[in-house]
C-alpha cells in the first residue's frame, strides 16, 4: 500500500512485566481496524537514525533507573540525536515510562530531549508508577491503538 504509515515502537524491555508492556504497545498498535499503519518494535540498542528517519510517529518506552531513563534509550537518543535533528522536526511522538517510583525525572529527561528535537508531543506520557498492576498493560495496548488509530487517520 502506497498509504502505509510507519509507526516505531523503541522501548527498552529488560523484564517479563516490561516485555508485558511493550506487547501490549504493539498489540494496541496493531489493532484489526488500523488498516494502513505498518509497526516496527525495536529495543533501543538495535534501533538507529535510519529507523527514526523512516517512520511516520514514535513511541518511546523505558523504564525508570535511578530516578532516570534506562541508558539503553539514553544511547539510542546519543546515537540518533544529531542525525535525525533537521529532518524529523513535529515527529509526533508518545511515551510510556514504567516507573518504581514517580517517574519525574525520566519524564523531564525525555521531555528535554524531544524539546531539542523539536518533535510534537502527540498524547499524554503514560507513567506506570509503583508496584506492577495488569492495568498498565491495557493503558499501554490504549497508548499504541491511540497513536496507530491517530496515524492511520491522517492526523499527523
Amino acid at each position: 500500500m502506497a498509504d502505509t504509515k510507519q509507526l516505531l515502537i523503541v522501548a527498552h524491555a529488560p523484564s517479563p512485566n516490561t516485555q508485558k508492556l511493550r506487547d501490549a504497545v504493539a498489540r494496541g498498535a496493531q489493532h484489526e481496524d488500523i488498516e494502513q499503519v505498518e509497526v516496527k518494535v525495536l529495543a533501543p540498542l538495535d534501533a538507529g537514525p535510519e529507523d527514526v528517519l523512516a517512520c511516520d510517529a514514535i513511541i518511546l518506552g523505558t523504564t525508570e533507573n535511578l530516578g532516570y531513563m534506562n541508558g539503553a534509550l539514553k544511547d539510542f537518543f546519543d546515537r540518533t540525536y544529531y542525525s535525525v535533528i533537521e529532518e524529523t522536526e513535529a515527529l509526533p511522538f508518545a511515551y510510556y515510562i514504567r516507573a518504581g517510583l514517580d517517574g519525574t525525572g525520566t519524564h523531564r529527561a525525555i521531555e528535554s530531549i524531544t524539546t531539542g528535537l523539536r518533535w510534537r508531543l502527540a498524547q499524554e506520557p503514560l507513567i506506570c508508577r509503583g508496584d506492577y498492576r495488569d492495568e498498565f498493560e491495557s493503558q499501554c495496548e490504549e497508548l499504541g491503538m491511540t497513536m496507530a488509530a491517530s496515524l492511520d487517520a491522517g492526523l499527523f
